[in-house]
C-alpha cells in the first residue's frame, strides 16, 4: 500500500494542472491511499482582488495552460466578482469530506472555477455545488460555515507546517521512516515515478 499526501489548495492553478499527471501517477500504482491536505493560498477577504493581483492570476492561468495544456475559461474575469480568497473553497473540501466527498468536491470547485466561470470564493456557489454532486445541501450548508470545520482548516494547516510544504501541489510518500517528497510544484507522472525510485 503507497500511502499519498497530496497537499493542494483547489483555486490553485497549478494545482488545476496538475490533476491529469496526478491520476496518470496513482492509475500506475497497484495500490494506494490518498489523503488530501487543504494548504490555503488566501485568506478571507470580501476585498475585489486589484489590478495588479488580477494580472498576476491571469498571467499564472497563462503559464499552467502553457506547461500542463489543462483549459481555462477566462469569461471568470468578466462574469465574477474576482476575490482573492481560497479560504472557503478550502473549507468546502473539508465540509464534503464529512459526507466522505473530498475528491468530489475538489473536483466540483476546479470545474466549476476553472471552466464554468463560477466564483468558489462565494459560499452560495459551494453549496450549490455540494447539492451538484449530490451531497445533503443543507448539512453542508450548516457545516462549511461551522467551527468544527474551521478546526479541522487549521489542523490542517498546522501538518501543511509540519510536513515543511511551502508549493502546491506537493505530494508526498509516507513510509515508516517519515515523509518523502515526490513533487513540490507541478509534475509530470514520469517525474513522480523517478522520485519514487528514489525514494
Amino acid at each position: 500500500m503507497h500511502k499519498l499526501i497530496y497537499v493542494l489548495d483547489p483555486m490553485c492553478s497549478w494545482c488545476w494542472g496538475f490533476r491529469e499527471a496526478l491520476q496518470e501517477f496513482t492509475d500506475s500504482l497497484e495500490d494506494h491511499e490518498l489523503t488530501y491536505v487543504m494548504g490555503g493560498l488566501a485568506k478571507d477577504s470580501d476585498d475585489p482582488m486589484t489590478d495588479e493581483m488580477r494580472e498576476y492570476v491571469r498571467g499564472a492561468w497563462q503559464a499552467v495552460a502553457a506547461r500542463t495544456g489543462a483549459e481555462f475559461n477566462h469569461a471568470f474575469w468578466t462574469t465574477c466578482r474576482p476575490r482573492r480568497s481560497t479560504y472557503p473553497a478550502c473549507r468546502a473540501v473539508l465540509a464534503a469530506g464529512l459526507q466522505d466527498a473530498k475528491a468530489s468536491m475538489i473536483e466540483a470547485i476546479q470545474r466549476a472555477y476553472y471552466l464554468e466561470a463560477r466564483n468558489p470564493s462565494d459560499d452560495d456557489a459551494l453549496i450549490e455545488l455540494a447539492g451538484e454532486i449530490g451531497l445533503d445541501r443543507e448539512r453542508f450548508a450548516v457545516d462549511v460555515t461551522s467551527p468544527a470545520v474551521a478546526d479541522l482548516l487549521r489542523d490542517d494547516f498546522k501538518l501543511r507546517r509540519e510536513l515543511g510544504v511551502t508549493r502546491f501541489p506537493t505530494l508526498l510518500l509516507q513510509r515508516s521512516d517519515g515523509c518523502h517528497v515526490l513533487t513540490a510544484g507541478y509534475a509530470t507522472a514520469d517525474d513522480m515515478r523517478t522520485a519514487m525510485r528514489r525514494t
